[in-house]
């Protein structure tokens, strides 16, 4: 195996460097190209799931636009670093009003996480991104657009970012794997893309977790390095409690919790998952007030609420929905 794997992020070392190495987001894809050629690059706000690609174009639109040396015209902030007014003021400003020589007049300011600013630091930086319009572009990037202001989406060109298909990201994975002289076996890359839902950063991550063992990846070692229950042991669960074995649900309940370690809203996430595909089969109302009862444990679990307290009430409740159907079907 690569020595790279003790020293190198893989995310950034299989980070694409152009705008033509991107895959699945052709749209938006096209649109910076166009930039690019015209040297005409407007402020932008980059939205969609995590780990989609949103700063990977930041950066490559970057270097396809001032070459090698971009990084000498570009600064690239993390506003969940530094969230209030004062980043704003300072680091934000201090660049932003800086003049630069060269063939293209304006620099390039990314602002990561920038949903995570107060509002108040996000007026402030209206303010600077009208004051410095001549000399500096600003790419903003976040998951939540509707947490940006709107005077501050008025003023950008707003691109969505899908989540890259299944597709997209096996054969990244594939190549890394390669790559790396990782041994990743079928089942081992199957368990990777439904644990990481779309997410090629997390899916790259999770590989080069897996890969520092030393050992093939298969399904199992990804959902013990993941600290994650197999979805079937939890249908299992699921299917106990409705068909009136709440015991034996209850016990592989605990087995999760205690022996494997798993976190109590990692196991709620995998219970809403399996009963939204239908391991049970429930009316269109009950099943929506169960959903909205899991939601209601995750809000609890991620207040303080004990984890295997709120994973039994869901079992029992899942139990009592057994008993309910079992009566009305001996009518």
């Amino acid at each position: 195996m690569s020595s790279a794997i003790e020293e190198v992020l893989w995310v950034e070392k299989y980070r694409p460097r152009t705008l033509d190495e991107i895959v699945d987001q052709e749209e938006v894809v096209q649109a910076l190209k166009k930039f690019v050629e015209t040297r005409n690059v407007p402020n932008m706000l980059f939205a969609g799931p995590p780990g989609t690609g949103k700063t990977t174009a930041a950066l490559a639109l970057a270097h396809d636009l001032y070459g090698e040396n971009w990084r000498n015209y570009v600064l690239e902030l993390n506003a969940s670093d530094e969230r209030g007014i004062e980043m704003v003021r300072t680091k934000l400003k201090d660049f932003a009003r800086t003049r630069i020589v060269g063939e293209i007049p304006y620099k390039i300011l990314i602002l990561d996480e920038a949903d995570s600013m107060t509002r108040e630091a996000q007026h402030a930086l209206r303010r600077t991104m009208e004051n410095f319009a001549d000399i500096t572009r600003f790419i903003l990037i976040c998951n939540y657009p509707s947490k940006i202001i709107e005077p501050i989406q008025s003023r950008t060109a707003v691109f969505k970012f899908k989540r890259l298909s299944k597709e997209a990201i096996i054969q990244r994975l594939k190549y890394i794997a390669v790559s790396e002289g990782v041994d990743l076996k079928e089942d081992g890359l199957e368990a990777i893309i439904e644990i990481s839902e779309g997410d090629l950063r997390k899916a790259i991550n999770l590989l080069q977790s897996v890969a520092y063992l030393g050992v093939p990846v298969t399904k199992d070692v990804v959902y013990r390095t993941a600290g994650l229950v197999y979805p079937e042991k939890v249908e299992e669960m699921v299917k106990k409690a409705f068909n009136g074995d709440f015991e034996g649900a209850r016990k592989e309940l605990i087995k999760a919790l205690v022996e494997e370690g798993v976190s109590g809203e990692d196991l709620l996430q995998e219970f809403y998952r399996v009963i939204s595909r239908g391991v049970i089969n429930l009316d269109s109302e009950d099943k929506i007030e169960l959903l909205k009862f899991i939601s209601d444990l995750d809000f609890r679990i991620s207040q303080g609420a004990t984890d295997y307290l709120q994973l039994t009430a869901l079992l029992a409740t899942i139990a009592d929905l057994g008993v309910k159907y079992k009566r009305s079907s001996k009518k």
